[in-house]
């Protein structure tokens, strides 16, 4: 292993004061946001997760389940129980981002303003509060490097090291690059081949692969649920390199536009003498090379880098000399753009009309009780969606008095422990988007299907969402089992509702 410089004496020591206060006020924001900031689809959904924790799932592996579960234990069944350990994940990592860039010879100014800049990237500083899985995946990617610059070749540290990759893969599968990324690093030098001779880095994938072997166990017993989900969008299907434009284009706002500067700057410079880049840019290799393949042909969703920002953060405070006065604005102007961003948040939906980012948490209460209404004026004992998102959302709503079910993806809801299911012989009220949901879709599996109009959530016009609603009655299938589309139905396109 290039085994990092030891800091010198002048360098030793806890987090300095400037990253303290930065992460302290940081996490005070994500905690009051995330306490008052209404869940959002995908949230919800996994909620219901962690009323049943197991060692899988239809979308992912577990660790968001989990979390989920604690969190709600220290906190409530709150939005900020939901959010909780994803909250205070983020503040650990910007130490983790601190002390490995120190390993890495950093001085303690640039070491701290690595921790900074990763605050300043604007998807861990304006998404940082969200219980989604790259939280969960973020942290345990961080703490396995971290385990190996600290533990220094050492073989506990390894062990370490390979328990956090673990749990990593138990998070979200993008971190099984880790294993790679880590064998490229020791491969490029002298010392990592010699590291590789050693026990240390091969009882870490031993344990990486114990912990792991959990979810796949389950996977197997359930016909191979999530790798057929996850891995299914791997494969090529079409050559759209415009994904490749999007992908790099995005990534530069959600890093920080400076601090992306910073980090391409960092790449093509010489490498400043004492510190020691190697670790951080071979371990995000492989993971990074994937994403820009698969950008050359579908989408790459705006979260998936996430594991790689505390390197991105690292790279970039290399680079900080180079322009001192552009490096002075790096985190300022994150904060301040940070700020619009949650004043925006708390503004009402009609500021920004169809441009308003945070129409996906909007409404949702005032919409449930309409919904609630229009059941009850329609006879429905149950309420029925086309997405996983919109049933998870309503599902969470207290307002509303009769059970929700997807009617699509059934497989989602396996062995989940769920509220009594709704007597589907009775009528209900299917609602979705309109571009999900129509007469003709329901008319596959009900026999009576009354359109009732339109239901708005948010502003109406341009700055709402439209649902369709119908009353429906007389199943002619076993929705419960089959779903009312199968597992590939022409409406289930998940929870952008």
């Amino acid at each position: 292993m290039a085994a990092p410089p030891s800091p010198s004496g002048k360098d030793v020591g806890g987090p300095p004061r400037a990253l303290i206060a930065v992460v302290g006020v940081t996490l005070a924001l994500r905690l009051f946001v995330g306490g008052f900031t209404h869940l959002t689809e995908d949230e919800a959904y996994y909620r219901l997760w962690s009323f049943g924790p197991a060692l899988g799932y239809f979308d992912h592996p577990p660790m968001i389940a989990w979390w989920i579960w604690l969190g709600r234990r220290l906190a409530g069944d709150t939005a900020l129980g939901v959010r909780l350990l994803p909250i205070m994940a983020s503040a650990a990592v910007s130490f983790l981002v601190f002390d490995m860039a120190r390993l890495a010879g950093f001085t303690r100014d640039l070491a701290q303003r690595a921790g900074i800049w990763f605050n300043a990237t604007l998807l861990v500083l304006a998404g940082g509060f969200l219980a989604v899985p790259d939280a969960a995946a973020s942290f345990f990617w961080a703490l396995a490097l971290w385990c190996v610059l600290k533990g220094r070749g050492a073989a506990a540290w390894w062990l370490g090291a390979g328990l956090a990759a673990g749990l990593a893969c138990l998070a979200k599968y993008s971190a099984l690059f880790i294993a790679p990324g880590m064998l490229l690093w020791l491969a490029c030098s002298t010392e990592g081949r010699r590291t590789l001779r050693s026990p240390g880095p091969w009882l870490a994938l031993i344990v990486a692969a114990t912990v792991f072997s959990a979810n796949v166990v389950w996977n197997a017993g359930h016909g191979w649920l999530t790798f057929t989900k996850q891995f299914g969008r791997v494969a090529p299907h079409s050559f759209a390199p415009r994904f490749l434009l999007e992908l790099i284009l995005g990534q530069a706002l959600l890093l920080n536009p400076l601090v992306a500067a910073f980090m391409v700057r960092a790449l093509v410079r010489r490498r400043p003498t004492g510190v020691d880049l190697a670790p951080f840019i071979l371990v995000s290799a492989p993971f990074a090379a994937y994403l820009v393949i698969h950008s050359l042909h579908d989408r790459v969703q705006a979260h998936w880098p996430a594991p790689l920002y505390p390197a991105a953060a690292i790279l970039a405070a290399s680079a900080a000399g180079v322009w001192p006065r552009l490096a002075r604005w790096a985190a300022p102007a994150a904060f301040a753009l940070g700020g619009i961003m949650l004043g925006l948040l708390a503004a009402p939906g009609s500021v920004l009309g169809r441009y308003d980012a945070a129409l996906p948490i909007r409404g949702w209460g005032p919409f449930a009780a309409r919904i609630d209404s229009l059941r009850a004026a329609s006879g429905a004992a149950w309420i029925g969606a086309s997405s996983y998102g919109l049933a998870a959302e309503l599902a969470d709503e207290p307002g509303l008095h009769g059970p929700v079910v997807q009617l699509a993806e059934r497989e989602r809801w396996r062995d989940l422990p769920l509220p009594a299911a709704p007597d589907l012989a009775k009528p209900g009220l299917a609602i979705d988007l309109t571009r999900r949901l129509t007469a003709a879709d329901l008319r596959a599996c009900f026999r009576e299907v009354t359109p009732l109009g339109t239901l708005t959530r948010g502003d109406p016009g341009e700055s709402g969402k439209v649902y369709a609603a119908f009353r429906v009655g007389g199943p002619t299938r076993d929705v419960l089992a089959r779903g009312c589309w199968g597992p590939t139905g022409s409406t289930s396109d998940g929870g952008s509702g």
